[in-house]
């Protein structure tokens, strides 16, 4: 008795010869190079499955790590018009996603085109130019087999042959090499140098999703259709004459039905003689059809709905910003695993022509894809600074690593975050930790002050066993009121609210709140840096001056959590200028853009009749 390791069953057949599926088989059918391209430029999907990956992969680029001099030497290179590599790597990831394969040409001005090139003998600016060539466009020799060559399983040789007959022979030492979908098995292949097309993959799921949008838009014409019953039709049509007038006597008819919205038919009034009725199509299910096979055809090309259709989930529990946020983890790793090791030679040679050598110290990142919202850099800003206090700990000898070492890593960090523009120029201006320490005496007074402190929390922390939860309004002075009313003025503001009346509100808790537990802001007087995002709005009968704060948006946060209330769907920092009904036109305003500085945080319980008391001047 013969056994096979799969399911058997004789009696239905599963299994055995009589089984349908055993004349299933997978056959590779390559698709003709004219198709691929009459694909791309014809069909909205299979340009969508070759151009979003690489689109995605190069469009926020990279970030150089050296010297500014050094940095904006590189990114002159990259940028010049006969380089410009962030473009021409996108049309090259394009050209090998459609057709297999394609290659950068590296202009170099060392040697002829092809001798090899030895990376180290590339000097200041000899990176002359870059092309991109797709697989049709070139040719090359014979396979490099020896196993000990770096460049084994590369042509020793690639040709270009232009249309006027002259041909260019180039070192593979001279080109950065992609290839679209590999094939592994490259010895069985008809081209082992070069992939298939993406589109191979995904060709039949492309091709079912536009059939079905093709069939449901041809229903359309025949979604409603008049149907009339007429005894004896077959007699009618005998002849010609009989014919002719039973069409024009139902032309005639539907012109009736168009002026009268009405269709005139013979009958006897017992229900005999002809009769009409009108058959409608239902697209109710075919929304839903047509999506799933968009759906196929995206999973096929490995592209999340979300990214494919520029269209958000819905329904419950749809979670789309998640699933752009894994696919954008997966196009990182494709340029760290595989765009990065590709672009190697361009980028020793890239360095050497800006800057004339090669410092081992010199590296990039990838840019990330996913921008972060104001309210996740502001929790990431809140992290970063309690684990920068976590890592020196309470002073006293008690650090794990010195406060200075601590502070220029934190500022690196904040700076690079863009949460505090300028915090490093400011600190070389004004000093660091290790050039501002204290004196002996500062440290006593400091001491002393601490132990006051101590004696405080501890009668506050008595009291607030017994303090009872109560309305919040939380606010910070504008302490530069001066420059932004004489800004005001200058805008053609009449009348401003007066400079003690100028402040930023953080919280408006009607709810009652333990105020022990929303605990203070690590920041005693806060200054919010010239620039970035201002604008002019009403809110109201007020004019405001809008702008961005991420300490004012995290401690807002900190606030709600400890159980504060707040009536809008979301926090906005702004400063109200003036409430007086024949202020400027806001459009004609240009914002206030100097430093705003804050005082520190005033507590106090909401008044609902705070409005009673504005005066302006």
């Amino acid at each position: 008795m013969l056994l096979f390791d799969r399911l058997q069953n004789f009696v239905s057949g599963l299994g055995t010869a009589k089984d349908k599926r055993v004349g299933n088989a997978f056959v590779f059918q390559q698709i003709d190079p004219a198709q691929l391209v009459a694909m791309h430029r014809s069909d909205w999907m299979a340009r969508k499955v070759v151009d979003i990956i690489p689109d995605d992969m190069t469009r926020e680029w990279r970030e150089w790590k050296a010297d500014e001099a050094i940095v904006e030497a590189i990114e002159k290179v990259e940028r010049a018009p006969q380089i410009n590599i962030q473009a021409k790597v996108n049309e090259a990831l394009q050209l090998a996603r459609l057709r297999g394969g394609s290659i950068l040409v590296l202009g170099v001005d060392v040697g002829s085109p092809e001798e090899e090139l030895v990376i180290e003998r590339v000097g200041k600016d000899t990176l002359k130019y870059v092309h991109v060539l797709g697989r049709d466009q070139v040719s090359y020799t014979d396979i490099n087999r020896d196993i000990t060559s770096p460049y084994y399983g590369e042509p020793t040789m690639w040709e270009f042959t232009s249309k006027n007959g002259q041909m260019v022979r180039i070192h593979p030492s001279r080109v950065v090499k992609f290839i679209g979908a590999p094939i592994l098995d490259k010895y069985t292949a008809p081209d082992e140098v070069w992939g298939d097309s993406v589109l191979q993959v995904v060709y039949d799921a492309l091709q079912n999703a536009a059939s079905s949008q093709e069939h449901t838009a041809s229903l359309i014409p025949e979604a409603k259709t008049d149907v009339l019953y007429i005894p004896s039709l077959s007699k009618y049509l005998e002849n010609e004459k009989t014919t002719q007038k039973l069409t024009e006597r139902f032309t005639y008819a539907n012109t009736m039905k168009s002026m009268f919205n009405m269709l005139l038919l013979e009958g006897d009034g017992n229900g005999a003689g002809e009769k009409w009725e009108q058959k409608t199509i239902s697209f109710a299910q075919y929304p839903e059809l047509l999506r799933q096979y968009l759906q196929v055809a995206s999973g096929a090309a490995d592209i999340p709905m979300v990214r494919f259709l520029q269209d958000a989930p819905s329904g419950l529990g749809s979670n789309g910003e998640v699933t752009l946020k894994n696919y954008y983890d997966r196009i990182g790793a494709d340029q760290r695993n595989d765009l990065s090791p590709a672009l190697w030679r361009f980028d020793e040679i890239a360095i050497r022509s800006a800057t004339g050598g090669r410092d081992p110290k010199i590296y990039y990142e990838w840019a990330p894809l996913y921008s972060q919202t104001e309210k996740e850099r502001a929790e990431v800003f809140k992290l970063n600074a309690e684990a920068a206090r976590a890592i020196v700990g309470s002073g006293a000898g008690q650090e794990l690593i010195t406060r200075e070492a601590v502070s220029k890593a934190l500022i690196s960090r904040i700076e690079e975050d863009g949460n505090l523009p300028g915090l490093a120029a400011a600190v070389e201006e004004y000093g660091d930790l290790e050039e501002n320490e204290p004196t002996e005496e500062e440290l006593a007074a400091a001491a002393a002050t601490q132990a006051a402190n101590s004696s405080n929390v501890t009668r506050m922390q008595q009291a607030a066993n017994d303090a009872a939860p109560r309305t919040l309004y939380v606010s910070r002075k504008v302490i530069n009121a001066a420059d932004l009313i004489a800004w005001a003025k200058g805008q053609g503001f009449k009348s401003t609210l007066p400079a003690d009346d100028l402040h930023v509100t953080i919280a408006y808790s009607r709810d009652p709140v333990d105020w022990m537990k929303v605990g203070e802001s690590w920041a005693g007087e806060l200054k919010v840096a010239a620039g970035g995002p201002r604008l002019m709005e009403r809110f109201g009968e007020a004019r405001v001056l809008l702008f961005k704060a991420a300490e004012l948006d995290w401690r807002h946060e900190r606030i709600k959590a400890a159980g504060a209330s707040w009536d809008h769907p979301e926090y906005q920092s702004h400063i109200t200028i003036s409430y007086d009904p024949e202020s400027p036109d806001l459009e004609s305003i240009e914002p206030y853009q100097g430093e705003i500085i804050l005082g520190p945080e005033i507590f106090a319980e909401v008044k609902e009749e705070w409005g009673n008391d504005i005066t302006e001047e």
